[in-house]
């Protein structure tokens, strides 16, 4: 099985851009080009650019998709390894969430003070134009 860009972009579920750069950067190569220059794609290239889309739909970066995928194809490696790169996401995630949660507090708290009628005073743009975090 031979795919064009197109059809393995449409496939994967990724735009054809997207497949492109990971062609440029060396991150999901075409398993050849046609004589005019074309890539084409096979059914392991395919396999590999739906394994990108889904780490990077877990918020994966570019260089940890490389992993990744070095991990994927090593048969020799050990769980402990993909688990511990796993649970280092996790934790950024986890961090983003209080982060999150904290913003949400916050901006509840200054909405809750506005009072939302004719007047111009309005705690929410008095603290987004201070200078202090809170």
């Amino acid at each position: 099985m031979n795919l064009t860009i197109g059809d393995a972009a449409a496939q994967s579920g990724l735009p054809v851009k997207t497949v492109r750069y990971y062609d440029d950067i060396k991150l999901v190569s075409p398993s050849s080009r046609t004589s005019a220059g074309y890539r084409q794609y096979n059914a392991e290239e395919l396999h590999k650019l739906t394994f990108v889309k889904r780490a990077r739909s877990f918020g994966f970066s570019v260089d940890d998709c490389r992993q990744l995928l070095t991990l994927f194809e090593n048969q020799s490696r050990s769980s402990r390894e993909v688990k511990a790169f796993a649970n280092r996401r996790l934790e950024e995630i986890e961090e983003k969430m209080r982060d999150m949660q904290a913003l949400h507090k916050e901006l509840k708290a200054l909405a809750s003070r506005c009072p939302g009628n004719d007047d111009a005073d309005c705690p929410i743009l008095n603290s987004l134009a201070s200078n202090s975090e809170k």
